[in-house]
């Protein structure tokens, strides 16, 4: 069984920061990809940012410039910078995880964090 714990959400003003983290756990052999998505209330769930096994990233354009994902290979842990919030990136953000387990490979997914940006 696969676990994807995220962390980090809440409430925060525009302009500030927060840093979301994503832990992995569980029977895994291997991650290949890790990434953030969100979805705001009346809107499909899109991706915010993406980083594979081999350290390369990427960002939806809204997020560009103001968002850093990074990870930590030996945690199984994906983090999620955020800088210059805006409002408009009020949502909640899911984590999700590309990887092989003892039986096979598939896509696992976090339970949310609210992320809310408001004065």
């Amino acid at each position: 069984q696969v676990q994807l714990v995220e962390s980090g959400g809440g409430l925060v003003q525009p302009g500030g920061s927060l840093r979301l983290s994503c832990a992995a756990s569980g029977s895994i052999l291997s991650i290949y990809a890790m990434g953030w998505y969100r979805q705001a209330p009346g809107k499909q769930r899109e991706l915010v940012a993406g980083i594979t096994s081999a350290g390369s990233t990427n960002y939806a354009d809204s997020v560009k410039g103001r968002f850093t994902i990074s990870r930590d290979s030996a945690k199984n842990t994906v983090y999620l910078q955020m800088n210059s919030l805006k409002p408009e990136d009020t949502a909640v953000y899911y984590c999700n995880a590309d990887l092989t387990t003892n039986f096979r490979r598939s896509v696992y997914w976090g339970q949310g964090t609210q992320v809310t940006v408001s004065s």
